[in-house]
């Protein structure tokens, strides 16, 4: 199946299944910085948007610890950017809908948590097709060692996913599951 017809499928499902109540566990992704003894102190994570995992919470729970939070900014050539942002700050909604911090600041996370449509046991995702992150990714691992973790429901995860050049694979995938 090619990359369009497993966005659609997913999405179908994810939208279908958006009543269950499924919980990504704060513990899971501090399990997964214990493991790689990762210190890093910058997460970059993400609003939830078309019923993607709920990382609020999370990052709510990794402020309280001392953990400093950016999210994305999508800028008007189609890159991004990660900028500093507190769970009481402000937000304004960009062209596609999705709040967006006022923040100025530029930071480079040092774990980046990654919405997902789709994902394999190899660690490749498909995202919205944008190709966002994947760009975001090249670009920031040429700067400092990150640690990407894709956030996903069980559901999500497909046999195979087909990989292009420009495809960066993840470090970990936590699941409700896991």
């Amino acid at each position: 199946m090619n990359k369009s017809k497993i966005r659609k499928k997913i999405l179908k499902i994810r939208k279908q299944k958006n009543s269950i109540n499924y919980q990504i566990r704060y513990q899971s992704i501090l399990k997964v910085l214990r493991k790689k003894k990762f210190r890093g102190k910058i997460f970059g994570g993400y609003y939830p948007y078309n019923y993607e995992v709920d990382v609020l919470q999370i990052l709510r729970k990794l402020e309280r610890q001392n953990y400093q939070i950016s999210l994305p900014k999508i800028k008007d050539n189609s890159l991004m950017d990660f900028f500093k942002w507190s769970v009481n700050d402000p937000m304004i909604i960009n062209k596609y809908g999705i709040p967006e911090p006022v923040s100025s600041k530029i930071v480079y996370p040092d774990i980046l948590l990654v919405p997902l449509v789709a994902y394999d046991s190899k660690f490749n995702r498909i995202g919205y097709g944008g190709g966002f992150y994947d760009r975001y990714l090249k670009k920031l691992k040429k700067i400092k060692k990150i640690i990407t973790i894709g956030l996903a429901y069980s559901f999500q995860k497909v046999r195979e996913i087909p990989v292009n050049d420009h495809d960066i694979k993840l470090d970990f995938i936590i699941t409700e599951k896991i």
